[in-house]
């Protein structure tokens, strides 16, 4: 023990007999002052002040610069008082508040270090706000954009896991993380009044939607909501077609064109005159496939109508390594025929055009069945009596299921035009086009148009001067059903 000074701030005693006491005294106050609620303006101001107040204290920065600064090592703790900068003695646990950053450092190993680094344990703590005020309801608070919780590795003497425990008191309590936006809830998830994992949305932070479910006991997963997406898209235009990365299956359609009606007889009076025949409707092909299974992009090529009398096209889905769907076209509608056309082949088979004939109606166009397109009507032809026909109605299309209608037929007009679907994934195709009806005292009238997707065009009715064209075939079509 030193008889001149106190151990550890080295604060100078007065011995006995000393002349001028005073200075001893005042200078061990001086130091008090500089130790005691230690607060420095700054440890980052690297010029010295040139008339800073007294009592005023700076931590000194790297490259410090001035007649009193320069020559003092980083770190120290400079004071001015009347004109003269010191340099303060600071031991180890010296704790300062640096006035322009708000924070509070500690000397250790005679350099300074942030006073949480030495804190080493913190606890029972009544409140803890970080970058906010905590407060009784929220104990703990905290405004930031990111926060980070990593594992203590093996070699700093963990595990290298991290597992943060949350614990309810009881099952009929909540434990969960709510998630807010504009501190109004959209999402929670958790233990919510139950020990079952649960997923909640809210639209208004006041009514709660469970969306998802987790049992407990079975690890069953429940959807009390659905779950699942499927986008249907019906596509018109070949090209390619980029399989979403979310697919898990898709259910794909092909429909081929349908065929254009054949054109009616024109003769003259007093000889029999058939229509034209009714144009066959395209095939249908169904496939359901693993998204996984077939490649990322699918070329997709569409079918057309059949002009009048013509046969519609094929319709077909390939990927990189070959075809995968096809769906053939109807065949057109021979000119003045008592046989209707034949339908496109496919997994469904396209129906067959009516027949027209001089003695009776002409022949309808054949309904697709379950789910395909309709075939075009025969038109209506004119017998030696000069009696005219009535053109063959449109098949429907869908017979089955969702009924999409054909067009009518003609009585000394013009074929009625087949009806599209109005729920494309329900009807897969369009109803057949009406034949005209027969003229027996000028134009046959015109078959009306296959509806889309894949009809059969209705066969134009037999006339004196002219005859009447064939309606046009419905394209095809591709509908693709995504489900993920």
């Amino acid at each position: 023990m030193s008889d001149d000074a106190s151990a550890r701030l080295g604060l100078t005693y007065l011995a006995p007999g000393q002349l001028q006491k005073h200075v001893t005294l005042n200078e061990t106050l001086t130091r008090l002052d500089a130790l005691v609620q230690t607060c420095v303006v700054s440890r980052s101001v690297q010029a010295q002040p040139a008339s800073p107040p007294d009592g005023a204290l700076y931590i000194l920065p790297q490259d410090a610069a001035g007649s009193a600064w320069s020559d003092r090592q980083v770190g120290a703790l400079m004071r001015f008082e009347a004109g003269a900068w010191t340099v303060v003695p600071t031991a180890d646990g010296l704790i300062v508040l640096v006035a322009d950053e708000g924070v509070v450092l500690v000397r250790s190993a005679g350099d300074w270090g942030p006073l949480g680094a030495r804190l080493g344990e913190t606890q029972s703590l009544a409140r803890l706000g970080v970058g906010t005020e905590a407060d009784a309801a929220n104990p703990f608070a905290a405004k930031l954009n990111k926060a980070l919780w990593t594992a203590l590795t093996t070699g700093e003497g963990g595990d290298g896991d991290l597992r943060l425990t949350l614990n309810k008191a009881s099952q009929a309590d909540v434990l969960s993380l709510l998630f807010q936006s504009d501190y109004s809830g959209r999402a929670e998830l958790g233990l919510v009044g139950s020990d079952d994992l649960t997923l909640k949305v809210s639209p208004d932070g006041g009514a709660w939607i469970e969306a998802l479910s987790v049992d407990r006991s079975t690890g069953r997963v429940t959807a009390p909501m659905g779950a699942g997406r499927v986008q249907t898209s019906l596509i018109t235009t070949g090209g390619p077609f980029t399989v979403p990365a979310w697919a898990r299956w898709i259910r794909a359609v092909c429909v081929g064109g349908g065929g254009g009606g054949g054109a009616g007889a024109a003769g003259a009076t007093g000889t029999a005159r058939l229509g034209g025949a009714g144009g066959g409707a395209g095939g249908l092909s169904t496939a359901l496939w693993n998204a996984s299974d077939i490649g990322s992009v699918l070329t997709l090529s569409i079918g057309a109508g059949g002009a009048a009398g013509a046969s519609g096209g094929a319709t077909s889905i390939s990927d990189a390594t070959g075809p995968l769907l096809g769906a053939g076209g109807g065949a057109g509608g021979p000119a003045a025929s008592a046989s209707g056309a034949t339908g496109g082949a496919g997994s469904i088979t396209g129906r067959g055009g009516g027949g027209s004939s001089t003695s009776a109606t002409g022949g309808a166009g054949s309904s697709g069945g379950v789910q395909g397109p309709g075939a075009g009507g025969a038109g209506g032809g004119v017998d030696t009596t000069n009696t005219q026909r009535t053109g063959g109605a449109g098949g429907s299309a869908a017979a089955l299921t969702a009924i999409v209608s054909g067009g009518a037929g003609g009585s000394g007009t013009a074929g009625g035009m087949g009806s599209a679907p109005g729920r494309t994934a329900l009807s897969l195709g369009g109803g057949g086009g009406g034949g005209g009806g027969g003229n027996a005292s000028g134009a046959g009238r015109s078959g009306g148009a296959g509806g889309l997707p894949g009809a059969g065009g209705g066969g134009g009715g037999a006339g004196t001067t002219s005859a009447g064209a064939g309606g046009v075939g419905g394209a095809g079509c591709v509908i693709l059903i995504v489900g993920g």
